[in-house]
């Protein structure tokens, strides 16, 4: 069975015509919602619970600085074409870090890596040193590198091979990310700018159709590298994404690698070459194809290094020297991991109307309150299926949303001062019912269920069969996100490694969906 990896991509990032356009038409006809609904929220009349209002209103406030975000971000996508290497001809250093991946997971990586058009040199970069990775990477002309210390996981690996070879260029690629040929010939024209210190591409999730959990992940994933990413490249703040990236050696020797003290090091290093008045790019192509997280298990693990990484990263943000346009970029995406709280202040409310009797709202009627926050909602959501070209889903909005408690927590062991383990993501599915990824959201699942039940037997009021409403609604959405971990997976065909036999060509990626 051959490798998912080596199959055609079925999504491109690129924006259609007109997109740009589209998302400044439709954030213009945002506004007058908006207005409608904080002109409604904020008059004093409607205050119930002063400390319940106030949580509230700072909740909405938050998300409408995030969609307000969205829609600036993505008024300004930039497509940039793939750029031909021809006046660039210099080498390339391909790494591709690995700890303790299976061999069969990184093969069709280091294969196609040798197989990359271009004048390169693929060093396999194994911090687990194990003689079957050398094995492998002999078997395709790779480098097998190892280190004495294994000190600050893959940063520090990536440092490390930095110090032991000399290209001007250095492409890196996640170990179970399969390059197309054209990698280099896609991105090394783009440094013919002597500022740009790099070239980032797509991820792609070869494996969403293999389960809920890879597709959702993926279907979040689509959204950030279809119309947010080209969107960042044109405000001139596009950050690294870890892989599929090309670096300038100079620009890294500048910024003085990569910063080994954070769990998202990628984004920080991006945060000190813009300092530095290095450029970066993001080319909108398919030319790799990987594997994302298969159970709810290694979501989690993912999610909560993104988290605190970011989350760690506002402070950084907040003191450098950078323009403010590319500051507030920064700012947006670390500040997207405090979303859980506002959905934590969403679902606590009608679980403290219907057990306690107190509300934010005065004795505001449900058709009043919907009138004015109905609009500006259902706007948001269609504005992100639109710029989206539908590749964000439900099962994607359901997933976030029952992973609320991993902003919580990444925001508390922030503020502690608590640092993180690097905890490199399973390649590999867990078939079986996973309980333990997902019990906060269990638990709030349980207490919006029985307040609704407790409600409906001890009152038929509007004010009680309004806020019953609501928690079903919270506890249909919290059932769809968790369902992945608690339904068993069908066991997905075993990937096979790409020997000689497999190695088929890649054919051109699809255009066939919006970003």
């Amino acid at each position: 069975m051959n490798d998912v990896r080596l199959t055609t991509p079925a999504w491109a990032a690129r924006p259609t015509p007109g997109a740009r356009r589209r998302v400044r038409i439709l954030a213009l006809l945002a506004i007058p919602l908006v207005a409608l609904y904080f002109g409604w929220l904020l008059q004093p009349e409607r205050i119930g619970h002063p400390v319940l209002y106030w949580i509230l209103v700072a909740a909405e406030l938050f998300n409408v600085a995030q969609a307000m975000g969205f829609w600036w971000t993505c008024s300004r996508m930039r497509s940039r074409e793939a750029a031909p290497a021809a006046g660039v001809a210099a080498p390339v250093d391909v790494f591709i870090p690995t700890y303790d991946e299976p061999v069969e997971v990184v093969e069709p990586t280091v294969a196609a890596a040798v197989r990359m058009r271009g004048d390169k040199i693929v060093h396999v970069l194994d911090d687990g040193g194990r003689p079957e990775m050398a094995a492998m990477a002999a078997r395709h002309g790779a480098r097998h590198v190892t280190r004495a210390r294994h000190e600050g996981a893959k940063a520090g690996n990536v440092n490390h091979a930095l110090g032991i070879t000399d290209a001007p260029f250095v492409a890196i690629l996640d170990c179970d990310h399969v390059p197309d040929e054209r990698f280099l010939e896609a991105t090394l024209g783009h440094m013919g700018d002597e500022r740009m210190a790099m070239v980032q591409t797509p991820q792609y999730y070869a494996n969403a159709r293999e389960g809920r959990i890879a597709s959702a992940a993926w279907a979040q994933q689509a959204l950030f590298f279809g119309p947010i990413a080209c969107g960042k490249d044109g405000h001139g703040a596009m950050f690294c994404c870890g892989t599929n990236v090309l670096f300038r050696r100079a620009a890294l020797a500048d910024a003085g690698g990569f910063p080994t003290s954070s769990l998202t090091e990628d984004f920080e290093l991006s945060l000190h070459l813009h300092e530095r008045g290095w450029r970066t790019s993001y080319v909108p192509e398919v030319l790799t194809r990987g594997l994302g997280p298969e159970d709810m298990a290694s979501y989690v693990s993912q999610q909560q290094r993104w988290a605190r990484g970011c989350l760690s990263g506002i402070r950084t943000a907040l003191r450098a020297r950078l323009p403010l346009r590319t500051r507030a970029q920064y700012l947006l995406s670390s500040m997207f991991f405090l979303t859980g709280w506002t959905v934590l202040v969403y679902m606590a409310m009608p679980i403290i109307r219907i057990l306690f009797g107190h509300q934010p709202l005065d004795t505001a009627q449900a058709d009043q309150f919907l009138a004015a926050f109905a609009p500006y909602f259902g706007w948001s959501l269609l504005t992100v299926a639109l710029v989206g070209g539908g590749a964000y889903t439900f099962s994607a909005f359901a997933l976030q949303s029952a992973s609320f408690w991993i902003h919580i927590q990444a925001t508390i062991l922030t503020l502690l001062g608590r640092r993180g383990t690097f905890v490199v993501t399973p390649k590999t599915a867990v078939r079986e019912r996973q309980l333990r990824p997902v019990w906060p959201a269990l638990v709030m699942l349980c207490l919006l269920l029985g307040a609704a039940v407790y409600g409906l037997a001890t009152s038929v009021e509007p004010a009680t069969l309004n806020n019953v409403a609501f928690a079903l609604v919270h506890v249909t959405v919290l059932t769809a996100g968790v369902w992945g971990a608690l339904a068993p997976q069908a066991r997905a065909p075993e990937r096979a490694a790409a020997g000689p036999e497999a190695e088929a060509p890649v054919e051109e990626p699809l255009r066939g969906l919006a970003a």
